[in-house]
């Protein structure tokens, strides 16, 4: 089951997430495989403001577990966070889903 995960940043937060972001990308590395894609949302200046992570866990409770340890929800970076199940049909141009 494939889910978006929506984090958007609190309020000056630019420079505690570079602090943390090692850590988030550790995070992700260690569940390989199950990374679709992600990356940062960018504020009008272009400087990182919140992320967007399409990822690939077999039930919610896999994914719950995977934030639960999270360092951005740990530090707090993230201030709002969503997440909504979808369906990946096309990857790089090629199609993979129905």
């Amino acid at each position: 089951m494939q889910f978006i995960i929506t984090a958007h940043d609190g309020a000056d937060m630019l420079e505690k997430r570079m602090s943390v972001r090692p850590r988030h990308l550790e995070n992700l590395r260690n569940v390989n495989g199950k990374v679709i894609c992600a990356g940062g949302i960018l504020d009008e200046e272009g400087k990182m403001a919140g992320s967007v992570m399409v990822m690939e866990f077999a039930g919610r409770d896999e994914l719950d577990e995977y934030l639960k340890n999270e360092p951005y929800l740990q530090e707090k970076v993230w201030e709002d966070v969503s997440v909504e199940r979808m369906n990946v049909v096309i990857l790089n141009g090629g199609r993979i889903g129905q």
